[in-house]
């Protein structure tokens, strides 16, 4: 299946050598730090957002399950939604010092932004 994948192809120009393969670059995920080495800041944000408030929380160094996983527990434990991309949660409203509290709890290096 991931050989039939046209979109990471698009920019290849056809090869008549029938042992061709078409080999793409993918890149190595960092580990995931423990908690206690994380170094994570929550902010609030506005923009390009039509002036609702956001919380971030940025700095997360790991893997994007384990961002995906962090972000489904702040998002149970707050009781709003989010999302998680980048290295960065997103947890709608702003709920800076309920998500300080909670990342403390799990062993987070987490400090208040502005």
């Amino acid at each position: 299946m991931a050989q039939q994948d046209w979109k990471s192809r698009l920019g290849v120009v056809y090869s008549t050598n029938p042992d061709f393969k078409y080999e793409t670059v993918q890149e190595q995920e960092a580990d995931t730090l423990p908690p206690e080495r994380q170094r994570l800041t929550v902010r609030i944000d506005r923009r390009r957002r039509a002036g609702k408030q956001v919380t971030l929380v940025e700095g997360f160094v790991g893997r994007s399950e384990d961002l995906a996983a962090l972000a489904r527990t702040l998002k149970t434990r707050c009781g709003v939604g989010g999302s998680a991309s980048d290295g960065e949660i997103l947890i709608q409203g702003d709920l800076r010092d309920k998500v300080v509290a909670l990342l403390t709890s799990m062993g987070y290096n987490a400090k208040r932004g502005n």
